[in-house]
């Protein structure tokens, strides 16, 4: 029986994101935070901005559907992100003084079979 690689590839991914986050002065507040929508991958923080990312992982070569890792965050899922943060905001899990802004980031990681980090694509903004 084949196993299925998505999971430890996604948690690849989004290890790679939020080590990429922390290293451009983001403060990571919470990841895999679980809502009844379902799963905010990141939660992160700078001085400007909350920012709720969504990281999609692919490995180069080796996957069928969107050309790009980016390309699959489709308004379907933008639209999941926002419910999501709503829900995030209504718990009241952030603590401290909140940033002045909101910002919805995505996060495109490439991996090689090995599970190497080829490529990391951050867009601001994205939706």
């Amino acid at each position: 029986m084949a196993t299925d690689t998505r999971i430890p590839r996604g948690m690849r991914g989004e290890a790679a994101a939020a080590a990429y986050l922390m290293q451009h002065g983001y403060r990571v507040l919470a990841r895999n935070f679980r809502t009844r929508a379902g799963e905010l991958d990141i939660v992160a923080a700078d001085a400007r901005c909350l920012v709720f990312c969504e990281v999609k992982t692919r490995v180069a070569c080796g996957s069928a559907g969107p050309a790009t890792p980016l390309e699959a965050i489709g308004p379907n899922k933008r639209r999941q992100v926002r419910q999501m943060a709503r829900e995030w905001f209504a718990r009241g899990v952030f603590e401290g003084e909140r940033p002045p802004g909101t910002r919805f980031d995505a996060i495109g990681v490439v991996l090689d079979r090995s599970g190497r980090l080829l490529a990391l694509e951050h867009v601001e903004d994205a939706f």
